[in-house]
């Protein structure tokens, strides 16, 4: 009798800036990552040709089944101080999301996690877990979601929120690095920035800042004497242009945020922030990273991630080596099956038993 073949694993990232899809020897590790595709969001074309090549032969439901990482509009994940004496509370998690959020707890999907490693958070050691991580999304944009890539043609069998697998990762690498320098980890995204300190002992601050990268848009039209704002946006993201000189006066706004996310956790953890991660910039902005690092004076984390992925036992074949670049990391995080979690579907799961 002859053994059936293994069946092959795919993996999705979708975020502002781009889709980025990857095929592995096997759904888990031990596997080979043996081809990687990236398409910009919106190009149905170009995202169905990117399935094509990676899956020529169309799977019997006709669907690209995936784990997905998403990064939804709405998304959160912040931390928060437990008081002990208010979990005997049945309404305390949702007061926290109303009252310090702004989250309506009945509308959303949330999973309470500890903030060091990530693990289900556990109401009954309360005492001894008092920084906890909330996760999560509008329950209505898991559905609009997951609609969007099942019409996309890809099945998602597991969909998570990619700023927590991505994070999980990072800790992971930098236990592996030995590395002991606090990091600060930016999502720039279209109209937001979620800022996060992580350590090699967790995530230790998190911040959403309401500035992204539209918010520099009136800049380069005011600097650059546009006419209006979509001749900016054009120039801005076509890659033609060399921002690098006016990137001070393009983050102005964004910096003044970090400045006093890092302040405040300087003086209260006596540690300094010393390095930087953009984990969903797209290449051609690439500068951006620079830019921020060197104003506030700090400097990029350089990841060498072949060897972490060795003790993961995962390879990147010749033909994907581009995974190997810093923006795939959060794609490489999802295949990563160190103290991983599933937000979406476990908090799915969650509100399905209450």
């Amino acid at each position: 009798m002859l053994f059936s073949a293994k069946p092959k694993g795919f993996y999705v990232e979708q975020n502002d800036h781009a889709i980025m899809l990857a095929r592995t020897s096997s759904v888990e590790a031990p596997l080979v990552v043996e081809e990687v595709r990236e398409c910009p969001p919106g190009d149905a074309a170009a995202l169905a040709e990117a399935i094509k090549q990676l899956q020529p032969k169309k799977s019997s439901s006709g669907y690209l089944h995936a784990c997905c990482g998403v990064y939804a509009p709405k998304r959160f994940l912040r931390k928060v101080t437990i008081d002990p004496k208010k979990l005997k509370e049945p309404t305390y998690f949702g007061e926290i999301l109303a009252q310090q959020f702004r989250i309506e707890p009945d509308k959303t999907v949330t999973m309470v996690l500890n903030a060091p490693d990530g693990t289900d958070y556990d109401v009954a050691k309360g005492a001894q877990q008092k920084e906890a991580l909330f996760a999560g999304m509008p329950a209505e944009e898991i559905i609009t979601t997951q609609d969007g890539l099942l019409a996309s043609g890809i099945y998602p069998e597991r969909l998570e929120i990619g700023s927590i697998s991505t994070l999980g990762g990072l800790v992971n690498y930098l236990n592996f690095t030995k590395n002991k320098t606090p990091v600060l980890v930016l999502e720039v995204s279209t109209d937001t920035t979620n800022s996060f300190i992580v350590s090699s002992a967790g995530i230790e601050a998190t911040r959403p800042i309401p500035q992204g990268l539209e918010s520099m848009i009136p800049v380069v039209q005011k600097e650059l004497g546009l006419k209006d704002e979509e001749s900016a946006r054009k120039l801005f993201y076509s890659n033609t242009f060399d921002f690098t000189g006016m990137g001070p006066l393009l983050i102005r706004k964004l910096l003044k945020e970090l400045q006093s996310s890092i302040g405040f956790y300087e003086v209260q953890t006596g540690q300094s922030v010393g390095l930087l991660l953009s984990t969903i910039l797209p290449a051609k902005l690439g500068w951006l990273d620079g830019t921020i690092a060197k104003e506030l004076g700090i400097s990029p984390l350089k990841l060498e991630l072949a060897p972490w992925l060795e003790t993961l036992e995962i390879t990147v074949a010749d033909a994907a080596k581009a995974a190997l670049e810093p923006r795939w990391f959060g794609l490489l995080a999802l295949m990563a099956r160190h103290e991983t979690v599933n937000p979406a579907a476990n908090a799915v799961a969650a509100e399905k038993k209450a």
